[in-house]
């Protein structure tokens, strides 16, 4: 309750100051060859993930009609389905899609090349350089995928969810992205524990012209720069529900412009919310992905459940420290009130060591008892 009162005063603050809101900036990587010798080991404070545990990420190089190349990350949702960011496939001519693997520089087991894509209708394609509501497009595989324990679909966020506020809710995203604002790519795929913002906060940094209904952000969970950076657009946000199910429940868009920090600037990033667009999924693929049974039968793929410490990151498993689960406010009054209990436990032996008469004592213990059960009442 605290971090989400000094993010709001933070961001009330910002408004006041400036006058104007964060400068927004999309993610996507131009690719130049001496960004790949010097390559840093995360995502933005991230860790390398593990062959499988993000089967549905993938990897995309995109070419435009001059020839310029660029790279995003992607979200397998079918066999021969994926989505990513429609500012990655505005103004492209051909996508080379990867997937299966955790290293650039290792053999995917998938790989296909495509140039059949779907941004959503709303989103304007002849200006991709400018940050949109509606950031998502649907591409059509040219090879299907098949499925193996490293390369498996995502479900896609049901559209009953698709305003749910993900503000507080631990979330992950992972992509190849550039480990710092302005640095390299990664040549092995990152993934990192981030903390969900509500819209009404996240309007506040961006504005409400880009930060819609459609709209997820998420900062930071426990380090400030723990961030998606360039190169992760397209790519999953992802939430576990309490029934164990990972679901899609973001697309990567942008983040603050590097004039505020950039990826490790500690302010929220935004991402496309695929709840919203499953009429218009069903429009293009014919397929409904709210009812898809082979995602239900194939994915079994769980992430990660606990979440990072505070300073290194896990070298085998993760860790197994969780979040507070209630306010520190709450927590301390609590624990107040136990402590009292224990103390009027103690001093009940020496109460009636003094009390003679029984009277007395039966009265006594009477009110101790009285007072316990009030106690637990308040519990």
């Amino acid at each position: 309750m605290l971090k989400k009162t000094a993010f709001l005063l933070l961001a009330v603050a910002i408004v006041q100051v400036s006058s104007e809101y964060i400068e927004p900036q999309f993610i996507e990587d131009v690719i130049q060859e001496q960004s790949r010798t010097s390559l840093g080991p995360r995502i933005v404070s991230g860790w390398d993930a593990k062959l499988g545990q993000h089967p549905h990420q993938a990897h995309m190089r995109m070419t435009n009609a001059a020839g310029g190349v660029s790279t995003c990350g992607g979200c397998f949702v079918h066999h021969d389905w994926m989505i990513t960011a429609a500012h990655c496939t505005a103004t492209r001519v051909s996508l080379l899609i990867r997937g299966g693997m955790i290293s650039l520089s290792e053999t995917p087991e998938y790989m296909s090349e495509t140039n059949e894509f779907w941004n959503y209708p709303s989103y304007d394609n002849s200006i991709p350089q400018i940050v949109q509501p509606n950031d998502i497009s649907i591409v059509k595989l040219q090879e299907p995928i098949v499925y193996t324990r490293n390369l498996k679909p995502i479900r896609i966020q049901p559209s009953a969810d698709a305003n749910r506020n993900f503000g507080e809710i631990t979330l992950h995203a992972s992509g190849f992205g550039a480990t710092w604002t302005g640095g390299s790519g990664s040549q092995v795929l990152q993934w990192v524990y981030l903390r969900g913002v509500s819209n009404l906060l996240c309007g506040l940094t961006f504005g409400t012209t880009i930060v819609t209904d459609t709209t997820i952000c998420a900062q930071w969970f426990n380090v400030t720069s723990q961030s998606i950076c360039q190169g992760d657009s397209g790519g999953p946000l992802v939430y576990t529900y309490p029934e164990g199910k990972i679901f899609l429940v973001g697309v990567t868009s942008f983040t603050a412009g590097a004039n505020s920090g950039g990826c490790h600037s500690g302010l929220p990033a935004a991402f496309i919310r695929p709840g919203h667009f499953h009429d218009w999924y069903t429009e293009v693929t014919g397929i409904d992905f709210e009812n898809l049974d082979e995602v239900e039968d194939e994915t079994t793929t769980t992430p990660p459940t606990t979440l990072p410490p505070t300073t290194v990151p896990p070298t085998t498993e993760p860790p197994t420290s969780l979040p507070p689960t209630t306010p520190e406010g709450d927590s301390n009054e609590e624990g107040s009130d136990e402590d009292d209990t224990s103390e009027e436990d103690e001093d009940l032996p020496e109460l009636l060591k003094r009390l003679q008469v029984k009277v007395k004592v039966k009265v006594k213990v009477n009110q101790f008892r009285k007072k316990v059960r009030v106690v637990k009442k308040i519990h």
